[in-house]
């Protein structure tokens, strides 16, 4: 982690510094590797006490969080490649991981573009891929966010544009944060453009 941040403080970015370290594997060789190295972060969480907090970039996180976190940076990067090859996952119970650290991150979505935090967070209610309904927060008349969790989870993610979701939201706070949010670290990232992939299915 040390020298990683290092090599990033000097202006490496981490693509850059990936494909150095592993460009020369091919598909099948890169995703074995993955899986070993999957393996061993799944033995070395399943020891720690959840709220351990752990070193990261940035502040340390807890270990439950840094699951969560590792979990929606898979599915986001799988959303990559589903883009590529033009086809359509189906969602199931763990976008809920994704959802979770999606609704947690509000007050860091503000942050990271040095805008002020609104003192309301949203009530979330979100359609889950079995029927059953996924809800964060006080319940509000006047500030909301409903849809599907997908559509959420794909937002949160940067991986889709507002408008190319079934997303509906009410009350300042809600509309502005539906405009930047980012559940991952690092500088702040900007939604593709509408119709860049459509809407999912």
């Amino acid at each position: 982690m040390p020298k990683l941040n290092a090599r990033m403080a000097a202006g490496e970015p981490i693509s850059a510094i990936a494909r150095a370290a592993y460009g020369h594997l091919d598909g099948a060789a890169l995703t074995l590797h993955w899986r070993g190295l999957h393996e061993r972060l799944v033995q070395a969480l399943r020891g720690l006490d959840p709220k351990a907090r752990l070193p990261w970039y940035g502040p340390t996180m807890s270990a439950r969080s840094f699951a969560s976190a590792r979990l929606m940076e898979t599915w986001a990067h799988g959303q990559d490649i589903w883009d590529v090859i033009g086809r359509q996952r189906t969602p199931t119970a763990r976008l809920k991981h994704i959802a979770h650290i999606g609704v947690t991150t509000f007050g860091w979505s503000f942050v990271n573009r040095k805008r002020p935090v609104p003192p309301v967070v949203p009530h979330i209610a979100l359609d889950a891929p079995d029927g059953s309904l996924w809800t964060w927060g006080a319940p509000s008349d006047t500030d909301w966010v409903r849809g599907r969790a997908q559509d959420f989870c794909l937002l949160v993610t940067q991986r889709r544009h507002r408008a190319d979701t079934q997303l509906s939201c009410k009350g300042d706070a809600a509309e502005q944060w539906l405009s930047i949010a980012q559940c991952f670290a690092g500088p702040p990232v900007d939604a593709p453009a509408p119709g860049a992939y459509g809407p999912q299915a």
